[in-house]
């Protein structure tokens, strides 16, 4: 595959190449911005791929306006990780990332990061801020990070995943997506990276992940939660009170915990015990001791607002 050059100013041999892929299907109304974040990057190695799932909306007519400068696959696919999975194979570069068709770069973003792994070779890969932005592009928050604590991913995943680069061999180490995830194949890819590498956090806007009610994580909230759970009790033996309060919200309310921010009350506390005992039925006592911890008022205030920021 040809490399795309974004920028000829440096020789091509000082840089690592970092490649790209993109999975998208009849996101007509956001792709352009996604693709000119990436096509205007001020890094000179770039190899953009965009795995389309068989548009219909007219995301294939501006993909074509481009075509010189990536490279684009339609074809139907399993989903998002399935896309992004065939995507990689048609890739050479060192580093590694994908965009999803509705989010975008930070300019800078990408010689940021690569700066980075350049730096500090015994890093895994690398992630940084991102910016929670509406359908218009407004930002609306900041996403919530943290620093790298495997033990920490159990609770919540707080590495945004268009602000995140990885080396090639841990994509590969790792075993690439879960393609039978629909919603949190990153968080299962963080997740499965933890057991065997390290991932630096950085102080950099990297990039911008666009909420939408009808995207993934928010349009298929249940999905999304269930399969969260699914995915702590596989690699911790454990479901912390964290998803279980908020899937047995969700399940009372309906709310999406975003923009319909979550609403703690006691009947959900009460509600969680028991769903927190089924998922936890190995380990009934640690989650009884935890849940009583959420009484006490000296330390309920700043676990719900944790809880309030999550999405």
């Amino acid at each position: 595959m040809p490399v795309i050059i974004v920028n000829e100013r440096a020789a091509m041999g000082e840089y690592p190449l970092v490649s790209i892929v993109t999975p998208v299907y009849n996101l007509a109304d956001f792709i352009e911005e996604t693709v000119q974040s990436v096509l205007n990057q001020d890094y000179p190695r770039i190899e953009y791929v965009v795995m389309d799932g068989g548009s219909t909306d007219g995301t294939l007519e501006i993909l074509a306006k481009y075509s010189d400068r990536i490279r684009v696959i339609s074809a139907r696919d399993r989903g998002a990780a399935d896309a992004v999975n065939r995507g990689f194979r048609l890739t050479s570069g060192e580093i590694f990332a994908f965009l999803h068709g509705d989010d975008l770069y930070m300019p800078g973003a990408v010689r940021t990061a690569v700066e980075y792994l350049m730096a500090h070779p015994d890093a895994g890969g690398v992630y940084g801020e991102a910016n929670w932005i509406t359908e218009d592009g407004q930002v609306i928050g900041r996403y919530p990070t943290r620093d790298f604590d495997p033990e920490a991913l159990a609770c919540e995943c707080y590495i945004c995943q268009p602000a995140c680069f990885l080396r090639r061999r841990v994509f590969i180490q790792a075993g690439l997506l879960d393609p039978d995830l629909e919603c949190a194949f990153d968080y299962d890819l963080w997740m499965r990276i933890a057991r065997f590498a390290r991932l630096d956090r950085i102080d950099a806007v990297l990039a911008a992940s666009r909420m939408r009610r009808s995207n993934k994580t928010l349009g298929q909230r249940k999905r999304a939660f269930q399969e969260a759970l699914r995915l702590v009790e596989r690699y911790y033996g454990y479901a912390p009170f964290e998803w279980v309060y908020c899937y047995t919200a969700f399940l009372i309310d309906h709310r999406d915990q975003f923009f319909e921010p979550l609403r703690p009350s006691v009947t959900k506390l009460l509600a969680s015990l028991p769903m927190g005992l089924w998922h936890n039925r190995r380990r009934p006592w640690r989650f009884l001791r935890e849940w009583v911890r959420w009484w006490n008022p000296r330390s309920a205030a700043r676990h719900w607002a944790r809880l309030r920021q999550r999405a």
